[in-house]
């Protein structure tokens, strides 16, 4: 049965994105069956693996309003083993629309259901926000990892997020575990990082951080304009390399 994992911080501009598709992508090149959900209105997960969106007959909005189901919802193969369900702008109304829907938070859980067997992971791309979508995405998760961005305001909202885990894991998920904390858009040029570094792991010192910390990386950067993950885009760059490393320590990862 495939391992549930929300990528999240409410935190916007944090890597959130650029994690969800290359841990994904780089999970399916070591040969793992994955499926990536894109549950942000904002679509950064659908347009950065090449999909128009404009050419979409149905996203994870029809499915979560119950208008779809799974499996005509999901984009099968948009790289090798890894499947897609897409997001569009449509979603952002989702969150009025949910409103007053019975169980409206597990809604996506349920759906889960049907396909979990046929994977080694989901990824799930939050929104940058502690809304409906997210907590759905939560409430379907079996662990939350969490990118923080190497600058001075990385632990800003941090703690707003990890209360906001500890009470869904109370109410509404009591399975649901951190996976981990990771750092992005780390520069070894600056103190600044290190520093940042040294003070997340001070603050989250019973919080399991991975060892393999994302640099800032141009090609980074330019992969999603191309609609291709970074190991795609430039198999060699620092950023592939870290991204491949991530994946394997995802995968050595041990949940209960």
């Amino acid at each position: 049965m495939g391992r549930v994992i929300s990528v999240a911080n409410q935190k916007g501009g944090v890597g959130k994105t650029t994690t969800s598709i290359n841990l994904a992508a780089c999970l399916a090149e070591k040969g793992k069956k994955i499926l990536l959900i894109d549950i942000d209105p904002q679509g950064n997960s659908t347009r950065g693996l090449g999909i128009d969106k404009k050419s979409l007959d149905s996203t994870i909005y029809e499915l979560l309003l119950g208008d779809d189901n799974i499996k005509t919802t999901c984009i099968n193969n948009v790289i090798e083993n890894l499947d897609l369900i897409p997001s569009d702008v449509e979603l952002a109304g989702a969150e009025v629309e949910l409103i007053g829907i019975e169980n409206s938070s597990f809604i996506l859980k349920k759906d889960l259901e049907e396909i979990k067997y046929n994977y080694d992971f989901i990824i799930i791309d939050c929104p940058p926000s502690l809304s409906i979508l997210t907590i759905n995405a939560l409430c379907a998760s079996d662990t939350v990892l969490v990118p923080i961005q190497c600058e001075f305001f990385a632990l800003e909202g941090l703690s707003q997020l990890m209360y906001t885990i500890n009470l869904v894991r109370k109410r509404l998920n009591p399975r649901l575990e951190i996976e981990g904390i990771v750092f992005t858009m780390y520069d070894a040029r600056t103190n600044l990082s290190l520093q940042v570094v040294e003070e997340v792991k001070k603050e989250l010192i019973h919080t399991m951080i991975y060892q393999t910390i994302i640099p800032r990386n141009i090609r980074l950067g330019e992969a999603p304009s191309y609609g291709l993950p970074i190991n795609l885009y430039d198999s060699k760059s620092k950023g592939a390399e870290s991204y491949r490393l991530l994946a394997q320590e995802v995968i050595e990862r041990e949940v209960d």
